[in-house]
């Protein structure tokens, strides 16, 4: 292994364990990765390649029932514009948590390749590689879902570890007599689960999501080597990346919240640079639901995430539509809020995902507004008022406008958009797969309505007929994104929002959400109307504008007229 990144390790490693004892496995760990990178048959991917994607988050089996369905479907995913696939789970598993409760983090789920239960796990591991090929052979990229945190209670860990305290896996995990430890972490699942602690027999085992999902112990050297061997395993395989589920809480310190801690952003340091070492640029995504300031920790000085989510835009953007105002977008985007990123860091934008409209990053007042004007069944309520499962669509009252400008919104806003599969199709909320998942389960986890199968038939009797909600929306966001194609200035691109004069309309100023883009000789206005009524927008910054529509290819200037929840994307002459 080359010195520079055997030394990185090394020394990342002391500062968690500084037993020379501990360290014992590392040399035979350094010497593996050698290994993997003196064999790995692929090139290194492109630098910064994320930051032109348009992610497309699907569960293969809601999507088309199998890996080879979900390849019948890829040239029309490349049609639209996708050349990022994220699978939601797809490892191993019980199926408690929609596959984040993992049991083998080597094997994919059979029936997602389409074969017997009883396959060998190096026969499905080949039926992925073919799928990775299909994919890339489309100039798709490919990433997946990994729960770093914790496994499923049926993981040949933890069915090891509760044998006993002699057990040798018995610090996979963190165990105790009592609750008495890690008193001030936060329930995450409120109205869910009681308590972060689970009884078994005499002893209690440690959990942040459901009882069922137990912890792992990164206090255990062998805990931190086993995940980097499964990251390397993937590589191997042909992956493009990784979405790091729920990393902030990978580290636990009695007397804190268990959050973002110190030695967690080691953990990742270690992880990024493992990756590095064995296929450069290789993304590693953070899921770190927390303020932005503290996810940009996440991308440390370019030697742990490449990029991560931005929790708080998501909220804003719906509180911006539900009081006509763009003031709520601008200030979760000032820099006092969302600090500077670095050149190779990317935030990843999302209008909801495969939970929640999750308000968890946003103010009690904001919380009440945003849940008030949105949950508009009681049923859709998520962690007792803190998210909103519902499909957008539903949320924004079935109006092809409004969602529209919501996609208008995301794919123009700096970061890399992710369609939520069926978005684009105007999908509903799924009333017989939440009832389903109930009954079978007992529990009320509202996150079904956003979930389940592909009514693919439906979809295409539906896009036949002009008038439906399925046509008008996937006309509009297939011509938004055919439009975003190549452009630079939106994926890599500068940001200053823009201050409108509305003279012909008094006080409607912050009633357009309004912004110029910029990279290189591209310099593209995007005004955004967030009203139901008509608005004309007589200068830009106390100026005239003249430029070029990049929809239409007409001549635009001002003053420019924008009808209720219309978006303009303006191609701006020097």
């Amino acid at each position: 292994m080359k010195s520079a990144a055997s030394d990185i390790i090394r020394s990342l490693w002391n500062e968690l364990y500084p037993d020379p004892i501990d360290a014992s496995g590392l040399d035979a760990l350094l010497a593996e990765l050698n290994h993997a990178r003196n064999t790995l048959a692929f090139d290194p991917q492109p630098e910064g390649w994320y930051k032109d994607a348009v992610v497309y988050a699907l569960y293969v089996d809601f999507f088309n029932n199998t890996f080879d369905g979900l390849v019948e479907k890829l040239g029309q995913l490349q049609e639209l514009g996708v050349n990022c696939l994220w699978l939601l789970p797809i490892l191993d598993s019980p199926m408690r948590d929609a596959g984040f409760d993992i049991r083998d983090y080597r094997n994919i789920r059979a029936g997602l390749l389409g074969l017997p239960a009883d396959t060998p796990v190096e026969v499905k591991q080949r039926a992925f590689r073919d799928f990775l090929e299909k994919a890339h052979n489309r100039g798709i990229k490919v990433i997946f879902d990994i729960a770093m945190n914790h496994t499923s209670e049926e993981h040949p860990w933890f069915i090891e570890s509760r044998k006993g305290p002699d057990n040798p896996y018995r610090d996979y995990y963190i165990w105790n007599k009592d609750t008495d430890k890690y008193k001030e972490t936060r329930l995450l699942f409120k109205g869910m689960c009681p308590s972060n602690w689970e009884k078994d027999g005499e002893w209690y085992y440690f959990h942040r999501f459901f009882e069922f999902q137990p912890d792992l112990n990164y206090r255990n050297p062998e805990v931190l080597a086993e995940v980097c061997r499964i990251l390397v395993f993937w590589l191997s395989q042909g992956l493009d990346g990784f979405r790091a589920d729920a990393i902030p809480y990978i580290w636990k310190e009695d007397g804190t919240n268990c959050e973002n801690l110190p030695k967690t952003h080691t953990i990742i340091k270690i992880f990024r640079a493992v990756l590095d070492f064995v296929r450069p640029n290789t993304l590693l995504l953070a899921e770190a639901c927390q303020p932005p300031a503290e996810v940009v920790r996440y991308f440390g000085d370019g030697d742990e995430c490449h990029a991560g989510y931005h929790f708080p835009l998501m909220p804003m953007i719906f509180k911006s539509l539900a009081i006509s105002d763009a003031r709520p977008v601008q200030h979760v985007l000032h820099p006092s809020v969302t600090p500077e990123i670095g050149q190779d860091n990317q935030w990843f934008m999302f209008l909801r995902l495969h939970d929640e409209l999750t308000l968890e990053m946003v103010t009690p007042e904001d919380r009440a507004l945003i849940h008030g004007h949105y949950c508009k069944d009681p049923r859709w309520d998520f962690r007792v008022g803190e998210g909103i499962s519902a499909r957008l669509s539903e949320l924004l009252d079935r109006d092809h406008r409004k969602i529209g400008l919501t996609y208008s919104i995301m794919l123009t806003l700096p970061g890399t958009p992710i369609i939520y599969y069926g978005d684009e199709y105007a999908r509903l909320n799924d009333e017989a797969f939440y009832a389903r998942f109930k009954k079978e389960t007992g529990k009320d986890d509202t996150r079904y309505f956003v979930r389940g199968p592909m009514q693919w038939e439906k979809i295409e009797n539906e896009l036949a007929d002009k008038d439906s909600l399925t046509f008008k929306v996937n006309r509009l966001i297939r011509e938004q994104l055919r439009v975003r194609r190549g452009v630079q200035a939106f994926g890599r691109g500068s940001m200053n929002f823009a201050n409108v004069t509305t003279t012909h309309t008094p006080g409607a100023e912050n009633q357009v959400l309004s912004y110029f883009r910029a990279a290189g000789e591209e310099r593209i206005l995007v005004l955004n109307n967030l009203t139901a009524g008509e608005l004309t927008i007589d200068q830009i910054n106390g100026e005239n504008i003249k430029g070029h529509d990049m929809f239409t290819g007409d001549e635009v200037q001002t003053p420019i007229v924008l009808k209720p929840f219309e978006f303009r994307w303006i191609n701006v002459k020097a």
